[in-house]
């Protein structure tokens, strides 16, 4: 037989370690080795009965002093007889231990914290069958316009919806429920795992403790049905990439006429042809040829909201950014309204004639150093570098 570990060691604490502190261990090891988290692990159930035994008898002020002054003797088969104690029933049901390290919960806080926990993800049901319908996630692409102005949109999702042939009840007319002869209305069912007993939900009765005589044909007991429902939803003005829209209700219906969860509706951007965006401002960049960035002009712009002009000024450098107030997005929360900003790119000919090119190369000999201030400070600077 293989040599028990101490307690202290199997739960990584000192001999003198405080309730809290035994508890804080257990929990973390317990949440590390079950056997639900591990199930590729042949070893994680061994270890999580370990700590389990480790537990109970470290949390037990008789037991923990009888093996601070004996060890595992104290708890050998010929032992109890000797000093009156011993474990007596066994262990208790893990999830039992798991309540005691949690605050010991009972009921619905209890099962929280355990699907918390272990990912059981099950809503709690009433003793009458009824439990809260999953809340559902739906991804919608919209465009920017869409986004800016707000719109309203019509979206089909398959989903459970209340059954209309029972009205949710789960019976056919008529029918009544009678005490279930699994778990004889306790709404639970306990099996044996080595010398661990697990308490479980009733798989016949679902933990309502209550079964139906006559199931209705069309959602067989569960007040539901699957089907495709049309949703519309108003998509307000200044809603960004990422946002979450909660339309409450529209989730799955609930089980025998339980509460129907939420729907929520991420959103996301179509990317745009033209415009980028930055929170409330939109950026957007715009060529212009040589002639207009030396000499200056008007260039038209375009807008969410139509065309604006703006000014550009003689001597303008490519990269150059100008700001248009006002025409950005609406905040979807002040209703304050953000900005344009555009970046002029001075696009140079690809392709020169004989007669332009010799009009350039004169009109470059006349310019010289003096109209090229970016040019001269650069290679100040460089030659100041080098030096």
């Amino acid at each position: 037989m293989a040599t028990k570990r101490d307690y202290y060691e199997v739960l990584g604490v000192e001999r003198k370690a405080s309730i809290e502190e035994l508890k804080k261990a257990y929990r973390k090891l317990a949440v590390k080795y079950h056997p639900d988290k591990n199930p590729g692990d042949p070893t994680a159930e061994e270890k999580f009965k370990e700590i389990g035994e480790a537990y109970e008898v470290l949390m037990d002020a008789n037991k923990r002093a009888a093996y601070d002054q004996f060890g595992h003797a104290a708890f050998s088969p010929g032992a109890a007889a000797g000093r009156g104690g011993g474990f007596g029933g066994g262990f208790h049901d893990p999830f039992d231990i798991f309540r005691e390290v949690f605050g010991g919960m009972g009921g619905e806080g209890a099962g929280s914290i355990f699907d918390q926990l272990f990912g059981t993800g099950a809503a709690p049901r009433d003793r009458s069958g009824r439990q809260r319908g999953s809340d559902l996630r739906y991804d919608l692409q919209i465009t920017l316009e869409e986004a800016a102005f707000g719109t309203e949109r019509e979206i089909e999702i398959l989903k459970h919806d209340t059954c209309t042939r029972c009205n949710a009840t789960g019976a056919e007319a008529g029918s009544k429920a009678s005490t279930c002869p699994t778990c004889h209305g306790r709404g639970q069912v306990v099996t044996s795992r080595g010398f661990f007993q697990v308490s479980q939900t009733c798989p016949r009765c679902r933990g309502t403790g209550q079964v139906i005589e006559r199931p209705c044909r069309e959602c067989n007991g569960e007040g539901r049905v699957e089907k495709r429902s049309r949703i519309k939803l108003k998509i307000p003005a200044g809603i960004d990439d990422g946002a979450k829209l909660r339309s409450m209700r529209n989730g799955e219906a609930g089980v025998r006429g339980g509460q129907a969860g939420d729907l929520y509706v991420v959103i996301h951007l179509r990317e745009h042809e033209i415009f980028s965006r930055d929170e409330d401002d939109l950026f957007c960049e715009i060529p212009i040829s040589f002639a207009v960035a030396a000499l200056g002009g008007e260039l038209k712009v375009p807008t969410l909201q139509g065309q604006a002009m703006l000014k550009i000024p003689p001597g303008t450098q490519s990269g150059t950014q100008f700001r248009l107030r006002g025409y950005g997005i609406t905040n979807i929360d002040s209703k304050s309204k953000g900005d344009l900003r555009v970046r002029v790119l001075v696009e140079v000919p690809t392709r020169l004639n004989g007669d332009q090119r010799k009009k350039l190369e004169d009109f470059a000999a006349s310019c010289g150093d003096d109209n090229s201030p970016i040019h001269r400070t650069f290679f100040d600077k460089a030659k100041d570098f080098f030096r």
